[in-house]
């Protein structure tokens, strides 16, 4: 890190433990979206952090998202995962494929915060098998008519703009799905159930509902057919975001863990000295540490525009799994405490898991890298 970048995590950090940890268990007990937080992350260019000055973003790099991710899910994973959803999965659709016009119309409010970003491809019955989506838009005139719903939306009723893609064509055609920028209040664009989670309880997790829901044509991002080929673009970066959110959840685990192991005596002297404690605080550090080696090569790649998708997807896989095997080690250093809500590890562990799901499976994702390397990319 440079002194630029320095100084942006120890911004996040100080950001994290001001605003967010006084209140992580009272906003993950309610399952309460503070909305006002992340108005106020906007005033400290969180909100748009690869956005250009010029449409009102901080205009940093991949390396500093992946470090203000990190250093914000350190403390609590549910606004990581909110804070990465905003910026590389709406804000970024936008930025990535809408015209000048959407772009002056829709990123300065983004990455100010006073707007949230949401986006939509999971429906009900289509996870990771997007291409039988339901959700349809039928043309009429300079307007296409949408009605279908999107399930798994994070800040799905919060979101004052949604990217969503949906279904203009042939089912099962990669070039039959179509991506709109939807404004909430839109009539006929309503929220739907909030999901009540397991884990990440203070990031919003809802449907998105349309009912015959008129959007006009202005409002499509790109071609019509390109929705789908836009998404998999969006997902590269997505996975990288998913790969940061993991990695802070880890390191929040292993460095509570890493505490309490010298803290914790037993048998007359701590824990930590035992080999037992030691060699899983050993695999711990070694595993986040190839993690965060392996997320900052894709996004190197991203930077310099070169091809991602099987570094991006190994970084995803790799990363998330760790976050979940160190949550878990992290209960276990802790032993009975850990189990308890007093302790910070036991919030680790209940959002880690989110991390090997979301944004693709870790299944999907072994399924991306063996397609690569069997094509011998």
């Amino acid at each position: 890190m440079d002194e630029n970048h320095q100084m942006i995590a120890q911004s996040a950090k100080d950001f994290a433990e001001t605003y967010i940890r006084p209140h992580l268990m009272e906003w993950d007990e309610a399952q309460h979206f503070p909305v006002d937080l992340f108005h106020k992350m906007g005033e400290y260019g969180f909100m748009g952090i690869l956005v250009p000055e010029e449409y009102g973003g901080t205009g940093l790099t991949y390396q500093e998202y992946i470090t203000i991710v990190v250093e914000i899910s350190k403390v609590c994973g549910s606004i990581g995962l909110s804070v990465a959803a905003h910026n590389s999965l709406c804000t970024n659709h936008i930025l990535k494929f809408g015209t000048e016009e959407q772009k002056q119309k829709y990123l300065p409010k983004l990455a100010s915060g006073e707007w949230i970003g949401a986006w939509g491809l999971t429906e009900a019955n289509t996870g990771s098998d997007a291409g039988r989506m339901q959700c349809v838009a039928v043309k009429d005139g300079d307007y296409y008519v949408i009605n279908g719903t999107k399930n798994w939306i994070t800040h799905g009723k919060s979101g004052h703009a949604a990217v969503v893609i949906v279904r203009t064509g042939e089912l099962l055609d990669s070039h039959g799905m179509s991506a709109f920028v939807i404004e909430r209040g839109t009539p006929g664009f309503s929220a739907g159930k909030k999901e009540n989670k397991l884990g990440m309880r203070a990031s919003e997790t809802a449907e998105m509902v349309f009912d015959n829901c008129r959007v006009h044509k202005s409002q499509m991002l790109g071609e019509e057919g390109a929705g789908f080929i836009q998404a998999m673009k969006i997902l590269d970066g997505g996975r990288v975001s998913i790969a940061s959110l993991s990695i802070g959840i880890a390191k929040g685990a292993y460095e509570a863990s890493l505490k309490y192991s010298k803290e914790r005596e037993q048998f007359g002297k701590p824990i930590s000295s035992f080999q037992a404690i030691a060699f899983k605080l050993a695999d711990m550090a070694t595993k986040i540490e190839a993690s965060e080696l392996l997320t900052r090569k894709a996004a190197d790649l991203l930077i310099n525009k070169q091809p991602v998708t099987k570094i991006s997807a190994m970084a995803k896989y790799f990363a998330s799994e760790t976050c979940v095997e160190v949550a878990t080690d992290g209960i276990q250093i802790h032993g009975g405490y850990g189990y308890t809500k007093d302790f910070p590890v036991e919030k680790f562990f209940r959002d880690s898991k989110l991390c090997t799901i979301g944004e693709g499976t870790s299944e999907i994702q072994k399924l991306v890298i063996s397609r690569h390397i069997l094509k011998g990319k």
